[in-house]
């Protein structure tokens, strides 16, 4: 036994050599500021960039459904269970670097001539425990954790995107609600006009284009009725799906205004450098290190292996002496491998490096990306409470057009085609109106993505 140990402590004074390439972050290939300027929402150096999701998002009901759907959603549950997945292959790939030690027993009896003889042993050891010289076993160790920490990153991005997405179906609904409310009041507003001008015609005291005119506009209302119906089965089908359950009627959203009332403002501070830890970015450079490791291992591939196969134990034909006396035994058999000709050592390391290369594109791709997609967010918000002011007052001016075109031409002074117009101007304002609201909460909410910190 002592020769085992000796053999294995300058074996174990080796293990430290590590041929991987030493890590270091890349510098991010974007600006250290977010963009500055007329479209752009001003920033503060107080601000703190990000905001969790429990801030974000004031409404009860809308809490409710985002809750539901973080432990019930499928994608989220895919996202966990990938992550318990790596890590798992991580706790295997880390297994490889200690020996597994196993213990064995046995007896056996046997009858030969009369004679009856007896067999009893035991013994414990390990088989083929490869001694990790240049660090073969720990690069894949560590590239198995790097994976693994990218899947929870993964998992973390998935949980993001399905607050932002459920709010995002949650407002889409109220914008629906309020453009079917806007449809029928145009329908039932168009007919009472057509039955007026009907009336009117059949006095004589108007033409058939007059009526025409106001046929167009009732059916083109009745047509938009029956499409935002539809429309509107089909986002409560889309948040039903996100949830990953029916939700119920009295956890709908009563309005978009009362909803926008609700959702913050999700700051963005004057630092780029807060995209270093969205989680998609982590994840991409977690990857990158995953990439970094396989090197190292594949480096290592191409110098010896070596392994050991030792054990002790004792044999006896008699059980009460198994553990006494000369019945203790012990073995051990070093053995080592090395490539001379062919295989595909050098293919492995080519294609190592490779991969790192790509890893290391996809995260400087990850970078840039998640730079631009909070720069436009941050130019939607310096500009969308104007363009809600101007649609707004857009509404109000369109009424009062179409109110006082309906006005003279019931006097008798104005074309009923004055008043069709005006009235199709009123409505296309009140859907561009509630449309913009819809931009205002979607920007909150893709702000509160792209930045990522949900801390």
């Amino acid at each position: 036994m002592r020769r085992v140990l000796l053999t294995l402590i300058p074996a174990a004074a080796l293990c430290g050599c590590n041929m991987a390439p030493v890590y270091v972050r890349p510098s991010a290939p974007v600006p250290a500021r977010w963009p500055q300027g007329t479209p752009y929402v001003a920033s503060s150096t107080a601000e703190k960039a990000g905001l969790p999701w429990t801030l974000l998002i004031g409404d009860p009901k809308l809490k409710t459904v985002i809750e539901r759907a973080l432990s019930d959603n499928r994608d989220l549950r895919v996202a966990l269970a990938n992550v318990l997945s790596a890590r798992a292959q991580y706790r295997i790939q880390r297994a490889a670097q200690l020996p597994a030690v196993t213990g064995e027993a046995g007896s056996s009896i046997a009858r030969q001539n009369g004679v009856v003889r007896d067999s009893y042993s035991g013994n414990v050891g390990f088989s083929a425990f490869e001694i990790d010289l240049f660090g073969r076993l720990k690069n894949l160790s560590e590239a198995a954790l790097q994976t693994y920490l990218a899947s929870e990153e993964g998992a973390r991005s998935t949980r993001i995107a399905l607050v932002a997405e459920t709010a995002n179906a949650y407002a889409t609904l109220a914008a629906d609600q309020e453009l079917l409310a806007v449809a029928r009041e145009t329908l039932a507003s168009t007919e009472h006009s057509l039955a007026l001008i009907r009336s009117l015609n059949r006095a004589g005291l108007t033409d058939k284009l007059d009526v025409h005119q106001a046929e167009t506009t009732a059916e083109q209302a009745r047509s938009d009725v029956a499409s935002g119906m539809a429309q509107l089965a089909q986002d409560r089908n889309a948040l039903d799906l996100l949830v990953g359950a029916p939700v119920e009627s009295t956890l709908l959203p009563q309005s978009l205004q009362g909803l926008a009332d609700t959702v913050a403002r999700v700051p963005a501070g004057l630092s780029s450098d807060v995209l270093l830890q969205r989680p998609d970015v982590l994840q991409a450079e977690h990857q990158l290190k995953a990439a970094n490791a396989d090197i190292g291992a594949a480096r290592a591939a191409m110098f010896p292996r070596i392994s050991l196969t030792a054990a002790i134990g004792a044999a006896s034909s008699a059980l009460s002496s198994l553990f006494s006396g000369g019945a203790f035994a012990w073995s051990a058999a070093p053995s080592a491998s090395v490539p001379v000709f062919g295989g595909s050592a050098r293919g492995n390391l080519d294609y190592s490096k490779a991969q790192r290369d790509r890893y290391l594109a996809q995260y400087e791709l990850a970078i840039q990306t998640a730079f631009r997609e909070v720069s436009d967010a941050l130019a939607r918000a310096g500009t969308i409470d104007e363009q809600l002011g101007a649609q707004r007052r857009l509404v109000v001016a369109s009424q009062r057009a179409f109110a006082l075109s309906q006005e003279r031409y019931r006097a008798g002074i104005d074309t009923f085609l004055n008043s069709l117009v005006n009235q199709r101007a009123f409505y296309s304002a009140q859907r561009s109106a509630i449309a913009t609201q819809l931009k205002q909460v979607q920007n909150r909410l893709t702000l509160y993505r792209v930045i990522g910190a949900d801390f």
